[in-house]
């Protein structure tokens, strides 16, 4: 009896002492979100990619199509609406987009004020990436979306450089963030937002970026008027080289943008990463093409803008289709593009300075309405074997046509109140002299 006790109290003490390793054993198996430090890092440099994007590149790149005497102003200019955007984000742009969801309908268009001020946001907080049980720092996914919003609306200024106020520009921005970009950016790429639910695609930001960019600048700048001296004034770019240079940084950085859309650093960012390259490849050698056969040669503005048209064409597409379906799908928008920016916008006559309807608009619409057609997997996409076309295609004009329309009238209401506030256009006179000094005291080249 004695023994048969002794036994027992060593199966009790073995059974308690094994209680430890067995709940280890049941928390290991259990799937709880990890930060995976891999994906971490890979968001960390995309996010920094897509800020080399605005500064230096677009301010470059934009800068550079300017007259001498407007430079700077234009450089300024996207430089302040980016840093105006990041505060904006933080405060009340990011719970917009992507805070709690409303209980009511209205959680398809914008979430709640639940993470005003970025309210419960830590260090330890995690936004889930695409793979179950790996998530990023929140303050990652923060920051990523964050550099979106900054050059969706720098993108914006393009059809109003050389005539409208720094201050009407500051107020513009400020109202668009509001009521046109963060109810976009819910709607598209947020898991209750009422495109997302459709099943639009939109890897990275053709209807959210591009198309929302370039119609808001097309109305932006019907609003302001026409430069003086447009069209009969020459009003060439004033550097190429520092487009040529622009469009080098820009292309760098949207293999932040593109592949970064991914949110890991999987498969996905590879396909994206590729596409990348070869649908903008094409789309710059296909730009030279159409201006030979249009009796020009070949240019170097020709060759930067068909690479711009080739990555905005590729954005929604970058990991929604297979590599030779984005070097069709970068032709394609290339050719559209300079047949609209060559021959239709002479003919219509409005005044986009620098081509952001012309490129971003049209060049976004192509990507979007094309995605559709490259995501089927005959051509080489991801789709499933019994992808579905043609209501794919319903779910993308719907997406593309929606966002035209919030885009035109939250832009219209943006420019009257700035218009009403600061009265939107500088004097005749500045705009002689240049902005760079009626506006900010300073040139850009001191000879």
């Amino acid at each position: 009896m004695k023994h048969t006790l002794k036994l027992a109290g060593a199966a009790g003490l073995a059974f308690f002492a094994a209680l430890p390793a067995w709940a280890q054993t049941a928390v290991a198996a259990a799937p709880v979100a990890t930060v995976n430090k891999g994906d971490t890092a890979w968001m960390m440099t995309s996010t920094i990619l897509v800020l080399m994007m605005i500064l230096p590149g677009l301010a470059l790149f934009y800068g550079g199509l300017t007259r001498t005497k407007n430079m700077l102003s234009v450089m300024t200019q996207i430089g302040a609406v980016a840093a105006l955007t990041m505060l904006v984000w933080v405060m009340w742009g990011y719970t917009m987009a992507f805070g709690p969801d409303y209980t009511s309908g209205l959680s398809n268009v914008v979430s709640s004020f639940g993470k005003l001020f970025l309210s419960g946001v830590t260090p330890a907080s995690q936004a889930a990436t695409f793979t179950p049980g790996t998530e990023i720092p929140e303050y990652v996914f923060i920051s990523f979306q964050m550099t979106f919003a900054a050059i969706t609306i720098a993108l914006v200024l393009g059809s109003l450089v050389e005539r409208i106020k720094f201050s009407a520009v500051m107020v513009f921005a400020l109202v668009w963030l509001t009521i046109v970009y963060f109810p976009i950016a819910h709607m598209v790429w947020a898991a209750s937002g009422y495109f997302f639910k459709l099943g639009a695609l939109d890897f990275a930001g053709g209807t959210v970026v591009h198309i929302n960019a370039g119609v808001s600048a097309l109305v932006a700048a019907l609003i302001i008027g026409k430069r003086v001296g447009y069209p009969t004034e020459r009003m060439a770019p004033h550097s190429l080289t520092l487009v040529m240079v622009g469009t080098g940084l820009l292309w760098v950085g949207w293999f932040g943008f593109n592949a970064g859309s991914a949110l890991e650093a999987n498969g996905s960012a590879g396909l994206a990463m590729i596409n990348t390259f070869v649908a903008t490849a094409s789309a710059g050698l296909f730009w030279m093409l159409a201006e030979r056969v249009a009796g020009h040669k070949g240019s170097a503005l020709g060759f930067c803008s068909g690479i711009i048209a080739g990555l905005v064409a590729v954005t929604p597409a970058a990991g929604n289709s297979g590599p030779f379906g984005a070097i069709v799908l970068g032709a394609v928008a290339s050719i559209v593009c300079f047949v609209f920016v060559t021959i239709v916008k002479p003919k219509l006559g409005y005044d986009d300075s620098l081509d952001a309807f012309g490129i971003h608009g049209i060049g976004g619409m192509v990507g979007a309405i094309g995605t559709a057609v490259v995501y089927a997997p005959s051509l080489g996409g991801p789709g499933a074997a019994d992808y579905a076309m043609g209501a794919k295609l319903l779910v993308q004009l719907e997406a593309v046509g929606a966002t035209i329309v919030w885009a035109a009238i939250g832009t219209t209401i943006a420019m009257f109140i700035a218009k009403a506030v600061t009265g939107g256009r500088v004097s005749p006179e500045v705009e002689a002299e240049g902005l760079d000094l009626g506006e900010h005291g300073e040139r850009a080249y001191n000879y």
